[in-house]
């Protein structure tokens, strides 16, 4: 997300199946602390949750070969084509409702910035079958957790 202020940015991430929406405040929107940011946040996430991203042709994504680390594939949306990423596109909609493009985030604080991602993350949503995508998330977390675990040995 970007802001009308010169070098205010968000780095939203959106999980295509739960919905769930990741965001984080940048202090700056060079390629290597973009990528720093990334690798930290999907490190944090079991391997089957994490094998493909696709960005926009933003500068901030070019060092994205760093993820390959992490054995994800990346992937990018041809120019002007914001239809190939509608989910990212739709939550960053919902969440200019709560943080328009003129905000200030210098007056933004931290506890309301964290409350307004949850409130986006605690909402029922139709497409969900009237679950959060918090809920929709820990479900699908706990399946591919206990999915993936090895079988115990008695």
């Amino acid at each position: 997300m970007m802001f009308a202020k010169y070098g205010q940015a968000i780095l939203t991430v959106h999980e295509r199946k739960s919905r769930l929406l990741l965001a984080i405040r940048l202090t700056s929107k060079a390629a290597h602390g973009v990528a720093r940011h990334l690798v930290n946040l999907f490190a944090s996430l079991p391997q089957p949750l994490r094998q493909t991203v696709t960005f926009d042709n933003g500068t901030e994504f070019a060092r994205h070969l760093a993820l390959r680390s992490l054995a994800i594939q990346t992937f990018f949306c041809d120019p002007y084509a914001p239809w190939q990423k509608g989910g990212v596109e739709n939550a960053i909609g919902r969440m200019r409702r709560f943080i328009p493009r003129k905000t200030d985030l210098a007056t933004l604080s931290t506890r309301r910035f964290r409350r307004l991602i949850a409130a986006y993350n605690n909402t029922p949503r139709k497409c969900l079958d009237f679950s959060t995508p918090a809920e929709t998330f820990a479900q699908v977390l706990h399946f591919e957790c206990e999915s993936t675990s090895r079988p115990s040995p008695g």
